[in-house]
């Protein structure tokens, strides 16, 4: 439990997790949403792995995470609060504003959380509407050899 709740102490850590509450992230959509840098986005998403809260998948050269949900509902509630929390706070509804509009993804806000925790299970969006995401992302080379 504590390295959980030590990985929901960082602001950083619960906005990327806010962006993935309903959906699989390309690590290069979180830098261009919180304009962050791509060592300093991948340094959290490993804090989360190491916690165990996040999982990701490599396809090609492009790394994508989403919540690993528990299966302890204890463990799963304090996550689903923190987002909860965090989703009302104005830089984490800009984040999900930034993020529709430039990926068209929709993160859902604090009054339409899913109702069920199998939702969050499969939330792996299908391969063609990721990779007509990357398609629309503009990453220029150099970005795209770091990813």
């Amino acid at each position: 439990m504590a390295n959980l709740y030590m990985a929901l102490a960082d602001r950083t850590r619960l906005r990327l997790l806010n962006l993935m509450r309903e959906q699989e992230v390309c690590v290069g959509y979180f830098t261009d949403v919180l304009g962050d840098s791509q060592p300093k986005i991948s340094r959290h998403l490993a804090y989360l792995r190491n916690a165990d809260i996040v999982e990701a998948r490599r396809q090609g050269k492009w790394m994508h995470y989403r919540i690993k949900w528990p299966d302890d509902r204890e463990i799963t509630g304090v996550i689903d609060s923190a987002l909860r929390s965090i989703s009302t706070q104005p830089d984490c509804q800009t984040d999900a504003q930034k993020y529709a509009q430039l990926f068209g993804g929709a993160v859902p806000g604090p009054s339409d959380p899913p109702a069920d925790i199998d939702i969050y299970a499969d939330a792996y969006m299908s391969d063609s509407t990721q990779i007509e995401r990357e398609e629309a992302s503009s990453h220029n080379d150099l970005e795209e050899f770091l990813l």
